[in-house]
């Protein structure tokens, strides 16, 4: 896939947002050493729609094997949860991996659909509003990293049953994951968290889901320097960075760079900042895990860890995790 092209006319087509939220933090990103932002801020309606097709991809095994699961083992979750059970995803995307659970639940009471991406969620809302029309479907348009306010339950809705697919939760760094993990079995008291952990597992196979051959994943990836063009009237040129993945072996993770390939100086929101040849803006990482170590941090959070699902050669976990009750 060819790269997005520099949106320098941008600039004149949008106001800047200098008190925005990606503006303060890739202006904060920029500034430390080394350089890093958030890929919370990859999902713009763009960035979206290169993930999803990210996880259409031959090399990308986590979506198809997560998908797998979630099918073979449907009915057994629908039979945890109960009856009229309302669902909470965190980070929800394009609502396909919830199909499966809701397709096999007892009535359930609502689906509350989370993701930081408002256009993106409001129209995979309506479409999942017309394939179930006799579901409740209440986007919630925020940062689920931040505080998790969310709607009172129903009336007369059973459990709450988060959901957090993807191995999303391998975007945190340890401490934050079992932050988010603390604050989820609190907010779902009562009830329980099904989430998706990508496992620890070859590199020659970690590389290839990363660095696809149809640079899918560098579109997304440079499509954040697009974003920023768009929204902040930055003037970065797309074709002086590179995309560049690798697995970081001691840490046990993917991690995602954009890579300058020459000396050039960027300027964000009016403040200039200057990268040298081969320096390096650290975008995302993704770290895998063990099956005994996931359930031993949902635990250290309070949760009781239940049931766990894996793919024959393991590749990737589910995993069921019971909240503290009262």
């Amino acid at each position: 896939m060819t790269p997005p092209h520099p949106a320098h006319h941008c600039r004149a087509e949008r106001p800047r947002r200098a008190d925005s939220d990606f503006a303060r933090d890739l202006q904060a990103g920029l500034s430390r050493r080394p350089r890093g932002i958030s890929p919370k801020y990859f999902y713009d309606t763009q960035g979206s729609a290169l993930f999803d097709r990210i996880c259409a991809l031959p090399e990308y095994y986590p979506t198809r094997t997560e998908c797998a699961l979630l099918a073979e083992h449907a009915d057994e979750i629908a039979a945890l949860a109960g009856p009229r059970a309302e669902i909470v995803e965190f980070g929800a995307g394009s609502l396909h991996k919830v199909r499966l659970l809701l397709d096999a639940m007892d009535r359930p009471a609502r689906y509350l659909p989370i993701d930081i991406s408002g256009e993106h969620l409001t129209a995979a809302a309506h479409e999942l509003r017309r394939a179930c029309p006799h579901l409740e479907v209440q986007p919630v348009v925020a940062d689920y990293t931040q505080r998790l306010l969310l709607p009172a339950c129903a009336a007369g809705s059973g459990r709450r049953l988060g959901f957090f697919p993807g191995s999303t939760i391998g975007n945190f760094d340890p401490e934050e994951a079992e932050r988010f993990l603390r604050v989820a079995a609190q907010v779902l008291r009562g009830g329980a968290l099904l989430l998706g952990a990508d496992l620890v597992k070859d590199p020659a196979l970690l590389h290839a889901a990363y660095n696809d051959t149809a640079g899918v994943t560098a579109a997304f990836n440079l499509n954040l320097l697009a974003r920023a063009n768009r929204e902040l009237g930055a003037d970065f040129d797309l074709s002086g960075f590179t995309h560049c993945a690798f697995y970081n072996a001691p840490h046990q993770r993917v991690e995602m760079h954009l890579v300058s390939r020459r000396r050039q100086q960027v300027e964000v929101c009016g403040e200039a900042f200057a990268f040298n040849e081969g320096e390096t803006l650290h975008t995302e990482h993704s770290h895998k895990f063990t099956i005994d170590g996931l359930r031993a941090m949902a635990a250290r959070a309070g949760f009781r860890p239940g049931p766990a699902w894996t793919d024959p050669e393991r590749l990737f976990s589910v995993h069921w995790l019971q909240a503290p009750t009262g």
